[in-house]
């Protein structure tokens, strides 16, 4: 029954088509040949590579990344500019686009062109580049003065198609698995990071290249097992196919995977909490057999004799999600004749969180807010809060909540602690429609 379960889960987070995406990327292709060769062809000089290209990529995708090969001769061009002839490139790359797309927003973005589509809800990241000797491009980093920075994506697209092709597409779905794994955690991931990662664990792991999906459960144990151990320090790995570096800026997925190996790593087939568990590492769209579902419902709706309403609401029910920005939130927690105190300091310091106290969440860190602006565009996006009560007082209270509600434009959400359990906070960042950004704490009240 499990090993369907993961089947029905996996087969869920296929892409159906790129049909719609490759249009916009030949169009783009067509403007760019035009303007920089007079050539009148949509396909030529141009690549879609990251997650799309080397076809590791989940259904719930908002970008895609795509790289057009500018003519050798003009590079010097831009070398001879005083100022950041990267820059300049870039901006010369999204004029020429906007000839295409007057009405469409398109903006710089450090390294790239961004191209957001309001049709597709997707964005397209052009990244100009000039084919190397050795086959790899160096593409234009305006940051810091500016300067070239080289990438390598053939070889890691044409590795990670043949391990997907020799390891019976387990290499896909171990992908797949672990980026639905931190969209519902709610934390940056990096494509080429993830997909290097599960490369070397196969390869380290090679049994698993031929899994069929009744051994996903060990398989899934020993997966977060292999990325809790990594050094979450190190500050690069080797990218499978090319060997370029690959940057792990904080090491953030270390502890999120020793959080999620905690939950997992005593779990059978025959355990009660077993799709409970699931759901909380994967999501709430990891599929519950029928009949174990209307268990659940009943055992939910009849906890201390009495009806409860099921009132909580999830993201990914309500957007596509594709985590691709850091978010962080904290709380003032406040009561008359006490001085302000932040609840994440609390909760380092494990101090009482007790009754009567105000609460006012607000957001610390909004990454998509702060790269996302350009000097002629401030991009419009979303925010939500979600309040989940837990604990038998909830319950005898009838006061689960749950729901997502849109902000009101503060920024800001506003509680109180009224009653004893463990409460926690959601915060979401929505942009045309996808959820690229979330992050939640805790909020324990004792009596």
């Amino acid at each position: 029954m499990l090993a369907e379960m993961f089947k029905e889960f996996v087969e869920g987070l296929q892409i159906e088509s790129i049909e719609e995406e490759s249009k916009r990327v030949k169009e783009i292709t067509k403007r760019l040949n035009k303007s920089f060769r007079d050539l009148d062809d949509e396909e030529e000089n141009s690549l879609i590579v990251g997650s799309l290209g080397r076809d590791t990529a989940i259904k719930t995708f908002s970008d895609v990344d795509m790289l057009y090969i500018l003519p050798k001769e003009i590079k010097k061009q831009y070398d001879d500019y005083e100022g950041n002839g990267q820059s300049q490139l870039l901006q010369k790359v999204k004029k020429e686009i906007k000839k295409r797309y007057p009405k469409t927003i398109v903006r710089g973005d450090g390294q790239v062109v961004v191209v957001s589509f309001e049709s597709i809800n997707k964005t397209v990241e052009v990244c100009p580049c000039f084919e190397r000797a050795d086959g790899a491009f160096d593409y234009p980093d305006s940051n810091n003065g500016g300067s070239w920075k080289k990438t390598d994506p053939i070889p890691e697209i044409e590795e990670g198609r043949t391990t997907i092709e020799l390891s019976n597409k387990n290499y896909k779905y171990i992908c797949n698995l672990v980026r639905v794994w931190k969209n519902n955690v709610g934390f940056k991931f990096g494509g080429l990071l993830i997909d290097t990662l599960v490369y070397n664990f196969l390869n380290e792991n090679e049994d698993y290249k031929s899994a069929t999906f009744d051994d996903y459960l060990s398989l899934i144990k020993d997966l977060f097992y292999y990325l809790k151990s990594r050094n979450k320090d190190q500050k690069y790995l080797y990218a499978l196919g090319s060997n370029q570096k690959v940057y792990n800026k904080n090491g953030t997925f270390v502890n999120k995977a020793k959080n999620a190996y905690e939950k997992i790593k005593d779990i059978t087939e025959d355990s009660d909490e077993l799709y409970e568990t699931l759901q909380d590492i994967f999501g709430k769209t990891f599929p519950v057999p029928e009949k174990i579902q209307e268990s659940i419902t009943i055992e939910k709706s009849s906890l201390f004799g009495r009806n409860v309403r099921q009132t909580e609401e999830f993201i990914e029910q309500k957007f596509d999600v594709d985590i691709r920005y850091n978010l962080k939130i904290d709380c003032i927690v406040k009561q008359d004749g006490f001085r302000n105190k932040l609840l994440s300091n609390i909760l380092r310091d494990k101090f009482p969180l007790k009754p009567n106290k105000s609460l006012e969440f607000f957001i610390t860190e909004n990454e998509f807010e702060t790269l996302s602006k350009d000097v002629d565009n401030n991009l419009y996006y979303e925010v939500y809060w979600k309040v989940l009560n837990r604990g038998e007082e909830a319950i005898r209270r009838d006061c689960i909540r749950g729901q997502i509600v849109r902000d009101k434009g503060t920024r800001k959400k506003f509680e109180s602690t009224n009653f004893k359990g463990e409460h926690f906070v959601e915060c979401y960042i929505v942009y045309k429609n996808v959820c690229v950004a979330r992050d939640r704490i805790l909020v324990p009240i004792t009596t």
